[in-house]
């Protein structure tokens, strides 16, 4: 076995020393192990407590048990019997009670991480104290860290997600230390250095998601420049910063930063172009999701060791060109991300000397003219591309070879056809791929779709693709897979290789046959040519979660199969030709509906299920322009969370629970609703001739004026609309138009109430 990946012997005794086993999901360890040095288990999934016998294991020096959620129960105290261990990670894990203070008795540990695990306590103030060589402590996410104590030879200090008070003599610090993440804590009454004063020696300080403000940043930063020479990564992002001032005070604050994140702040107004030129040691600049306006400085395409600049999602308008006319200066760039913003103007051709590229997105922006080989021609390194909706047009030969290799490929909403881009072809690590809308009006090769093997998301939507998907025999191994493909001119039946997908949108192309499925989650073949009966095998979808196959010819009853999709949220088979009564185990056995659409089919039956009432979480049910009839059952007025429900154009009778609406079109049904009395129910007349005793000389004008306008009314009606109600042609077109404006509202309205609501609850 010591030839195995992960372990390793001792040459001379043969003793197991190295057991490295992570993500291997290994729940036993056997053999001699009593001069093993070195043990991960991390991400594991272990559970149970933490076996006593690892105090055993007395040469130990390396263990590693974080990510093993399930892992719960105490630390067992021998662990401090460990005298040789210098790293120990119980981080992440489901251990609870206090922290046994023998592990304070481990002499030369050197690294220490706690973090995650919530119901840890810290009992012993000293216990941390007596970890003299400790220079690494982790306790992230432990809000009952309380009292630590002291360890002046840290250097590594992580205590993100904690209730910790700065000014507290609790509180753990060190004057040596070089890494400080204080994170995710509540900071918001706490003054930057005004307050506390960090470590000279401090090269990492992260601070995001603190809940600092302005008024965080009130002491002059010049009064501690002297003290920050040392800092080069600074965390100030997920914050509630308001001013430009905060550029300002950080380039006084120190010019040696390599690494700066302002990132999800509420910064507003032109990025300082002074900031450019002093902070000329800069490598990763990250100013995204803000609300920054004006031009990109042209300051910023002056420091040499930028590496990634991220100003995306911000308000920033004006030309790219002004930022990369130097781009020789730029030529360390990695990653560029300029996406979400209003630039304007085309991509230059210069763009081409930011040869270091790996990642470029310019995605929603209102970029023009024409993308060819010269701008592409020296990114070889390239890895991600997105140009997404812009007003684009990519030329390319059809000879044309790119240097580079790309993961994501985002082309959405440019021109790339009408041809399909046959220089896709060599690109055999595709796993993001979005060409929707890009004016493609051609057959899609079948080498294409053997790419799909390496494709985890695709969307080819809204182009004209023609031609059938061939039934080839590839595997599609990614659990996540986005297929996107509507609305298109696809035909023929689905492939078996397709229905790997985990979702799957084929709705408005010409698909005709259905094949078995595997495993789906999402299917929607909408406005498609599907007729005859629903397939048994859909009831082999037990992951399935959206159904949607409206708009199609497809006839007969759901089939009893579908009982087994108890995942379903969305069943929608409105406009077909379904028939028979409506199921009573939908009722029974989709409780999870929060969409349900029979809308315009042939159901007939003298009931609604009164099973329906177990679907508690219904927020739209469409029953509309059926043969149903009966009473409705007032199981269904105990659906609290129904907001759209519509029985309209079927016989119903009988009275409505108070709840209900959209029940016009059945005329045997009664209640208040209608403004029509039930048999038994009290009427109560209403009082007349009240208005007479009031009328006054205004009614002679207002009378006259009504006249005027019905008259009015009457002779354009009959002019404008006559001809269409009188002439049969006409009429019958137009009141075809008007059935189906009103479907179409309904079907929109339904379907996205029901996604609010997904969305409100999360």
């Amino acid at each position: 076995c010591c030839n195995w990946r992960g372990i390793e012997c001792n040459n001379e005794t043969g003793h197991l020393q190295i057991l490295d086993l992570h993500g291997s999901n290994m729940h036993f360890l056997t053999g001699n192990l009593s001069k093993l040095e070195y043990l991960d288990l991390k991400v594991n999934s272990l559970q149970g407590p933490i076996p006593s016998q690892l105090g055993k294991l007395t040469c130990l020096r390396y263990l590693d048990l974080k990510g093993n959620y399930v892992l719960h129960g105490e630390i067992p105290y021998q662990i401090g019997n460990l005298s040789l261990l210098r790293y120990l990670d119980l981080g992440f894990t489901s251990l609870s009670k206090a922290i046994p203070f023998h592990v304070g008795n481990l002499p030369i540990l050197h690294t220490l991480r706690l973090a995650g695990s919530f119901d840890l306590m810290v009992n012993d103030a000293k216990w941390l104290s007596s970890l003299s060589s400790l220079t690494n402590f982790g306790l992230d996410s432990m809000p009952n860290l309380g009292s630590s104590g002291h360890c002046h030879n840290l250097q590594e200090l992580r205590l993100r997600g904690n209730n910790i008070d700065l000014l507290s003599p609790h509180y753990p610090n060190s004057p040596s230390l070089v890494v400080l993440d204080l994170a995710v804590n509540d900071l918001t009454s706490s003054i930057i250095l005004g307050n506390f004063n960090f470590s000279s020696t401090i090269q990492e300080l992260y601070l995001e998601e603190c809940g600092f403000t302005d008024k965080s940043f009130l002491v002059p930063s010049t009064s501690i420049k002297k003290s920050s020479s040392s800092l080069v990564t600074l965390d100030l992002s997920s914050n509630l910063l308001k001013s430009l001032a905060i550029f300002h005070w950080i380039s006084n604050f120190t010019t040696n930063l390599h690494a700066l994140s302002l990132d999800h702040n509420l910064l507003e107004g032109p990025i300082p172009d002074g900031f450019g030129k002093v902070m000329n040691s800069l490598e990763v600049l990250t100013l995204s999701s803000n609300k920054l306006q004006g031009e990109i400085p042209a300051s910023l395409g002056n420091i040499c060791t930028l590496q990634e600049l991220d100003i995306s999602s911000n308000n920033l308008s004006g030309k790219i060109y002004s930022f990369i006319q130097n781009s020789l200066i730029l030529s360390s760039l990695r990653r560029l991300d300029l996406s979400n913003n209003k630039l304007t103007g085309e991509i230059p051709k210069s763009i081409r000397l930011l040869y270091q590229l790996e990642s470029l997105h310019l995605e929603k922006n209102y970029l023009e003219g024409d993308i060819n080989e010269l701008h592409l021609t020296n990114f070889s390194k390239l890895m991600e591309l997105d140009l997404t909706d812009n007003s684009l047009s990519l030329k390319f030969a059809t000879s044309w070879i790119p240097s580079f290799q790309i993961f994501r490929l985002g082309l959405g909403s440019c021109k790339l056809g009408p041809s399909f881009p046959s220089w896709l072809q060599t690109q055999s690590q595709l796993s993001f791929l979005d060409i929707s809308d890009a004016e493609i009006d051609d057959f899609v090769p079948d080498w294409f779709w053997n790419e799909l093997q390496s494709i985890s998301e695709l969307n080819m939507s809204s182009n004209s693709l023609k031609g059938t998907i061939p039934n080839l025999p590839i595997k599609l191994t990614d659990v996540d897979r986005f297929i996107i493909l509507n609305s298109n001119q696809l035909e023929g039946e689905i492939p078996a290789f397709l229905s790997q997908a985990y979702i799957l949108d084929l709705s408005k192309n010409k698909i005709s046959d259905l094949n078995p499925f595997f495993s789906l989650e999402y299917l929607d073949l909408s406005d498609n040519k599907l007729s005859g009966k629903l397939p048994q095998s859909l009831g082999t979808l037990v992951n399935l979660g959206a159904l949607a196959l409206r708009n199609n010819s497809l006839t007969g009853k759901l089939p009893f199969t579908l009982k087994n999709c108890t995942s379903l949220y969305m069943l929608g088979v409105g406009e077909n030709l379904l028939s028979g009564t409506i199921p009573s185990w939908i009722g029974k056995s989709l409780q999870q509906l929060e969409i349900l659409s029979l809308r315009v089919n042939r159901f007939f039956g003298s009931e609604i299920p009164t099973g329906f009432g177990y679907l508690l979480g219904l927020v739209s049910l469409n029953l509309s322009r059926n043969n149903l009839n009966g009473e409705i059952p007032d199981e269904i007025g105990n659906l609290n969370l129904l907001e759209f429900f519509d029985l309209s154009r079927n016989h119903f009778s009988g009275k409505i629970p108070s709840t209900l609406s959209k029940i016009d079109r059945n005329l045997g049904l009664c209640g208040e609703q209608l403004n029509k009395s039930c048999p038994g129910d009290e009427t109560i007349a209403k009082p007349q001739g009240l208005a007479i005793d009031g009328e006054d000389d205004n009614s002679i004008f207002y009378g006259a004026l009504y006249m005027s306008l019905g008259f009015g009314f009457f002779t354009g009606f009959w002019c404008l609309l006559g001809t269409i109600l009188l002439w049969q042609p006409w009429r019958i077109a137009y009141m075809r138009f008007l059935n189906r404006l009103t479907d179409y509202i309904l079907e929109t309205m339904e379907v996205n109430m029901g996604k609010c609501h997904r969305w409100l609850t999360g």
